[in-house]
Protein backbone atom coordinates (compact mmCIF):
# COMPACT_ATOMS: atom_id res chain seq x y z
CA UNK A 1 0.00 0.00 0.00
CA UNK A 2 1.31 3.28 -0.73
CA UNK A 3 1.65 5.44 1.94
CA UNK A 4 1.39 9.63 1.68
CA UNK A 5 2.76 11.81 4.20
CA UNK A 6 -0.57 12.80 5.16
CA UNK A 7 -1.48 9.41 6.35
CA UNK A 8 1.46 9.04 8.34
CA UNK A 9 0.91 12.88 10.10
CA UNK A 10 -2.36 11.58 11.00
CA UNK A 11 -1.70 8.33 12.83
CA UNK A 12 1.15 9.52 14.83
CA UNK A 13 -0.97 12.90 15.88
CA UNK A 14 -3.87 10.00 17.08
CA UNK A 15 -1.16 7.99 19.03
CA UNK A 16 -0.09 10.76 20.71
CA UNK A 17 -4.09 11.90 21.73
CA UNK A 18 -4.69 8.59 22.44
CA UNK A 19 -1.77 8.46 24.72
CA UNK A 20 -2.12 11.86 26.17
CA UNK A 21 -5.61 10.94 27.01
CA UNK A 22 -4.63 7.76 28.59
CA UNK A 23 -2.69 9.51 30.74
CA UNK A 24 -4.69 12.61 31.93
CA UNK A 25 -7.68 9.24 33.10
CA UNK A 26 -4.80 7.63 34.73
CA UNK A 27 -3.23 10.82 36.67
CA UNK A 28 -6.94 11.73 37.56
CA UNK A 29 -7.79 8.53 38.62
CA UNK A 30 -4.88 8.13 40.19
CA UNK A 31 -4.99 11.81 42.28
CA UNK A 32 -8.48 12.04 42.30
CA UNK A 33 -8.19 15.41 40.44
CA UNK A 34 -9.24 16.36 37.65
CA UNK A 35 -6.73 19.76 37.91
CA UNK A 36 -3.88 18.37 38.65
CA UNK A 37 -1.23 21.61 37.05
CA UNK A 38 -3.18 24.93 36.13
CA UNK A 39 -2.97 24.26 33.07
CA UNK A 40 -5.30 21.76 32.69
CA UNK A 41 -7.80 24.83 34.42
CA UNK A 42 -6.86 27.93 34.99
CA UNK A 43 -9.79 29.00 35.69
CA UNK A 44 -10.50 26.64 37.96
CA UNK A 45 -6.88 26.51 39.38
CA UNK A 46 -6.92 30.31 40.47
CA UNK A 47 -10.31 29.74 42.28
CA UNK A 48 -8.61 26.74 44.19
CA UNK A 49 -5.87 29.75 45.51
CA UNK A 50 -8.67 31.57 47.41
CA UNK A 51 -10.41 28.09 48.48
CA UNK A 52 -6.80 27.03 49.89
CA UNK A 53 -5.91 29.69 51.42
CA UNK A 54 -9.76 30.55 53.12
CA UNK A 55 -9.53 26.54 54.69
CA UNK A 56 -5.28 27.05 55.82
CA UNK A 57 -7.13 29.94 57.31
CA UNK A 58 -9.89 27.79 59.13
CA UNK A 59 -7.72 25.43 60.01
CA UNK A 60 -5.43 27.98 61.91
CA UNK A 61 -8.33 29.51 63.36
CA UNK A 62 -9.32 25.71 64.74
CA UNK A 63 -6.45 25.42 66.12
CA UNK A 64 -6.27 28.67 68.20
CA UNK A 65 -9.22 27.35 69.40
CA UNK A 66 -8.23 24.09 70.73
CA UNK A 67 -5.44 26.00 72.67
CA UNK A 68 -7.50 28.64 73.76
CA UNK A 69 -10.54 26.24 74.93
CA UNK A 70 -7.80 24.49 77.07
CA UNK A 71 -6.46 28.13 78.55
CA UNK A 72 -9.95 28.88 79.72
CA UNK A 73 -11.41 25.62 81.03
CA UNK A 74 -8.26 25.40 83.30
CA UNK A 75 -8.64 28.65 84.21
CA UNK A 76 -12.05 28.21 84.97
CA UNK A 77 -11.68 25.45 86.96
CA UNK A 78 -8.89 27.15 89.40
CA UNK A 79 -11.37 29.67 89.86
CA UNK A 80 -13.79 27.13 90.71
CA UNK A 81 -11.16 25.94 93.35
CA UNK A 82 -10.37 29.15 94.42
CA UNK A 83 -13.85 29.83 95.12
CA UNK A 84 -14.17 26.74 97.22
CA UNK A 85 -11.52 27.71 99.12
CA UNK A 86 -12.62 31.18 100.17
CA UNK A 87 -16.15 29.75 101.21
CA UNK A 88 -14.15 27.71 103.43
CA UNK A 89 -11.92 30.61 104.63
CA UNK A 90 -14.83 32.56 105.35
CA UNK A 91 -16.23 29.51 107.42
CA UNK A 92 -13.17 29.66 109.33
CA UNK A 93 -13.41 33.46 109.58
CA UNK A 94 -16.99 33.40 110.96
CA UNK A 95 -15.82 30.67 113.54
CA UNK A 96 -12.87 33.08 114.73
CA UNK A 97 -15.02 35.97 115.57
CA UNK A 98 -17.21 34.78 118.01
CA UNK A 99 -14.99 36.07 120.67
CA UNK A 100 -15.35 32.85 122.64
CA UNK A 101 -12.59 30.57 120.98
CA UNK A 102 -9.22 29.69 122.98
CA UNK A 103 -6.14 30.77 121.80
CA UNK A 104 -5.04 27.25 120.88
CA UNK A 105 -7.95 26.99 118.80
CA UNK A 106 -7.51 30.35 117.28
CA UNK A 107 -4.36 29.36 116.37
CA UNK A 108 -5.38 26.18 114.79
CA UNK A 109 -7.88 28.56 112.51
CA UNK A 110 -4.34 30.51 111.65
CA UNK A 111 -3.14 27.97 110.72
CA UNK A 112 -5.83 26.57 108.37
CA UNK A 113 -5.79 30.06 106.87
CA UNK A 114 -2.73 30.64 106.11
CA UNK A 115 -2.97 26.98 104.40
CA UNK A 116 -5.89 28.49 102.30
CA UNK A 117 -3.71 31.22 101.37
CA UNK A 118 -1.09 29.32 100.04
CA UNK A 119 -3.37 27.33 98.08
CA UNK A 120 -4.94 30.48 96.84
CA UNK A 121 -1.31 31.39 95.52
CA UNK A 122 -1.10 28.11 94.05
CA UNK A 123 -4.62 28.46 91.79
CA UNK A 124 -3.73 32.01 91.48
CA UNK A 125 -0.59 30.23 89.41
CA UNK A 126 -2.10 27.89 87.18
CA UNK A 127 -0.07 27.81 83.94
CA UNK A 128 -1.25 25.71 80.91
CA UNK A 129 2.16 24.91 78.77
CA UNK A 130 4.32 27.21 80.15
CA UNK A 131 2.20 30.09 79.80
CA UNK A 132 0.50 31.51 83.48
CA UNK A 133 -3.05 32.58 83.17
CA UNK A 134 -3.58 35.29 85.47
CA UNK A 135 -0.29 37.28 84.78
CA UNK A 136 -1.89 39.47 82.29
CA UNK A 137 0.09 39.65 79.16
CA UNK A 138 3.38 38.63 81.32
CA UNK A 139 2.80 34.60 81.14
CA UNK A 140 6.18 33.62 81.39
CA UNK A 141 7.01 33.40 85.02
CA UNK A 142 4.43 33.17 88.20
CA UNK A 143 2.10 36.20 89.19
CA UNK A 144 1.78 35.22 92.60
CA UNK A 145 3.93 35.32 95.31
CA UNK A 146 3.79 34.78 99.24
CA UNK A 147 4.60 38.44 100.46
CA UNK A 148 4.75 38.56 104.56
CA UNK A 149 6.11 42.60 104.22
CA UNK A 150 2.63 43.14 101.81
CA UNK A 151 -0.63 44.28 103.38
CA UNK A 152 -2.20 41.53 101.39
CA UNK A 153 0.34 39.12 102.28
CA UNK A 154 1.01 38.48 98.18
CA UNK A 155 2.48 40.26 95.40
CA UNK A 156 1.14 40.48 92.07
CA UNK A 157 4.15 40.13 89.39
CA UNK A 158 1.79 40.29 86.81
CA UNK A 159 0.45 43.35 84.56
CA UNK A 160 -3.30 44.22 83.70
CA UNK A 161 -3.05 43.70 80.14
CA UNK A 162 -5.23 41.12 78.23
CA UNK A 163 -4.76 38.59 75.72
CA UNK A 164 -6.61 39.41 71.99
CA UNK A 165 -6.75 35.93 69.76
CA UNK A 166 -8.43 35.97 65.94
CA UNK A 167 -10.56 33.03 66.06
CA UNK A 168 -12.10 33.59 62.54
CA UNK A 169 -12.41 36.32 59.90
CA UNK A 170 -13.11 39.43 61.58
CA UNK A 171 -13.77 37.95 65.02
CA UNK A 172 -10.91 38.63 67.93
CA UNK A 173 -11.84 37.26 71.28
CA UNK A 174 -10.10 38.44 74.80
CA UNK A 175 -8.84 35.10 76.17
CA UNK A 176 -8.00 36.06 79.54
CA UNK A 177 -8.28 38.18 82.61
CA UNK A 178 -5.76 39.71 84.56
CA UNK A 179 -4.99 38.50 88.37
CA UNK A 180 -5.24 41.81 89.30
CA UNK A 181 -8.83 42.25 87.85
CA UNK A 182 -9.95 38.81 89.04
CA UNK A 183 -8.45 38.51 93.07
CA UNK A 184 -7.73 41.78 94.00
CA UNK A 185 -9.77 44.50 91.92
CA UNK A 186 -11.81 47.82 93.64
CA UNK A 187 -14.97 45.79 94.31
CA UNK A 188 -12.77 43.12 96.47
CA UNK A 189 -9.49 42.25 97.20
CA UNK A 190 -8.90 38.45 98.17
CA UNK A 191 -5.40 38.16 99.31
CA UNK A 192 -6.06 41.65 101.07
CA UNK A 193 -8.99 40.30 103.02
CA UNK A 194 -7.92 37.03 103.96
CA UNK A 195 -4.82 38.36 104.90
CA UNK A 196 -6.33 40.63 106.99
CA UNK A 197 -8.46 37.93 108.63
CA UNK A 198 -5.48 36.31 109.48
CA UNK A 199 -3.99 39.63 111.08
CA UNK A 200 -6.60 39.93 113.19
CA UNK A 201 -6.73 36.43 114.26
CA UNK A 202 -3.21 36.51 115.12
CA UNK A 203 -3.51 39.34 117.25
CA UNK A 204 -6.75 38.06 119.01
CA UNK A 205 -9.27 40.38 117.60
CA UNK A 206 -12.82 39.04 117.23
CA UNK A 207 -13.95 42.12 115.92
CA UNK A 208 -11.47 42.64 113.46
CA UNK A 209 -11.80 39.25 112.38
CA UNK A 210 -15.64 40.17 111.90
CA UNK A 211 -14.95 42.49 109.38
CA UNK A 212 -12.19 41.29 107.50
CA UNK A 213 -14.81 38.21 106.98
CA UNK A 214 -17.56 40.59 105.70
CA UNK A 215 -14.73 41.73 103.29
CA UNK A 216 -13.63 38.21 102.48
CA UNK A 217 -17.44 38.03 101.35
CA UNK A 218 -17.61 40.84 98.69
CA UNK A 219 -13.74 39.54 97.25
CA UNK A 220 -15.77 36.74 96.85
CA UNK A 221 -18.78 37.75 95.57
CA UNK A 222 -17.02 40.11 92.60
CA UNK A 223 -14.86 36.84 92.11
CA UNK A 224 -17.61 34.56 90.98
CA UNK A 225 -19.26 37.36 89.21
CA UNK A 226 -16.22 37.62 87.33
CA UNK A 227 -15.92 33.93 86.51
CA UNK A 228 -19.02 34.17 84.33
CA UNK A 229 -16.31 35.56 81.31
CA UNK A 230 -14.97 32.43 81.24
CA UNK A 231 -18.10 30.46 80.72
CA UNK A 232 -19.40 32.91 78.09
CA UNK A 233 -15.51 32.77 76.15
CA UNK A 234 -15.63 28.83 76.17
CA UNK A 235 -19.82 29.02 74.47
CA UNK A 236 -18.56 31.70 71.98
CA UNK A 237 -15.28 29.32 71.07
CA UNK A 238 -17.51 26.31 70.73
CA UNK A 239 -19.95 27.95 68.68
CA UNK A 240 -17.41 29.84 66.24
CA UNK A 241 -15.72 26.56 66.46
CA UNK A 242 -18.95 24.43 65.14
CA UNK A 243 -19.32 27.43 62.68
CA UNK A 244 -15.62 26.96 61.06
CA UNK A 245 -16.40 22.96 60.87
CA UNK A 246 -18.74 23.57 59.02
CA UNK A 247 -16.88 26.03 56.55
CA UNK A 248 -15.02 23.57 56.44
CA UNK A 249 -17.47 20.82 54.65
CA UNK A 250 -18.52 23.68 52.63
CA UNK A 251 -14.93 24.68 51.40
CA UNK A 252 -14.15 20.70 50.78
CA UNK A 253 -16.74 20.68 48.76
CA UNK A 254 -16.00 23.96 47.04
CA UNK A 255 -12.72 22.21 46.26
CA UNK A 256 -14.45 19.04 44.67
CA UNK A 257 -16.70 20.65 42.41
CA UNK A 258 -13.59 22.60 41.41
CA UNK A 259 -10.72 20.33 40.70
CA UNK A 260 -11.83 16.85 41.61
CA UNK A 261 -11.95 14.29 39.31
CA UNK A 262 -15.48 11.99 38.63
CA UNK A 263 -13.60 8.55 38.91
CA UNK A 264 -16.21 7.01 37.40
CA UNK A 265 -16.13 9.09 33.96
CA UNK A 266 -12.25 8.92 34.34
CA UNK A 267 -11.93 5.15 34.10
CA UNK A 268 -14.65 5.23 30.91
CA UNK A 269 -12.40 8.19 29.41
CA UNK A 270 -9.39 5.52 29.97
CA UNK A 271 -11.20 1.92 28.54
CA UNK A 272 -11.67 4.73 25.46
CA UNK A 273 -8.26 6.59 25.13
CA UNK A 274 -6.62 2.76 25.50
CA UNK A 275 -8.84 1.12 22.84
CA UNK A 276 -8.49 4.22 20.32
CA UNK A 277 -4.63 3.96 21.45
CA UNK A 278 -4.69 0.84 20.44
CA UNK A 279 -6.24 1.02 17.12
CA UNK A 280 -3.90 3.56 16.12
CA UNK A 281 -1.08 1.23 17.08
CA UNK A 282 -2.45 -1.14 14.63
CA UNK A 283 -3.06 1.48 11.77
CA UNK A 284 0.48 2.40 12.33
CA UNK A 285 2.29 -1.47 12.04
CA UNK A 286 0.98 -1.53 8.53
CA UNK A 287 2.32 1.42 7.20
CA UNK A 288 5.27 3.04 9.86
CA UNK A 289 8.78 1.39 10.14
CA UNK A 290 9.10 -1.34 12.85
CA UNK A 291 12.00 0.73 15.15
CA UNK A 292 9.32 4.09 15.11
CA UNK A 293 6.32 2.11 15.56
CA UNK A 294 8.53 0.53 18.92
CA UNK A 295 9.76 3.89 19.85
CA UNK A 296 6.06 4.77 19.86
CA UNK A 297 5.18 1.94 22.12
Amino acid sequence: MRVNPDMSGDILAAIWQTQNQENTALQQMSTGKRVNVPSDDPLAAAQMVGNQDQSNRADQYLQNIDTLTSQLQTADTAIGSAVAAITQAITLGVQGSTGTLSDANRQQIVQNLLGIQSQLVQLANTSVGGSYLFGGTASTAPPYTLDSTSPSGVTYNGNSGTNTVQVADGLNLQTNMPGSQLFQNSAGDVFGSLQQLITALQSGTPADAGTATNQLRTAFDSLTGQRIFYGNAVNQLTSTQTFLQQEQVTLKSQANNLVGADLTKAATDLTRATTAHDAALAAAAKILPTSLLDYLK
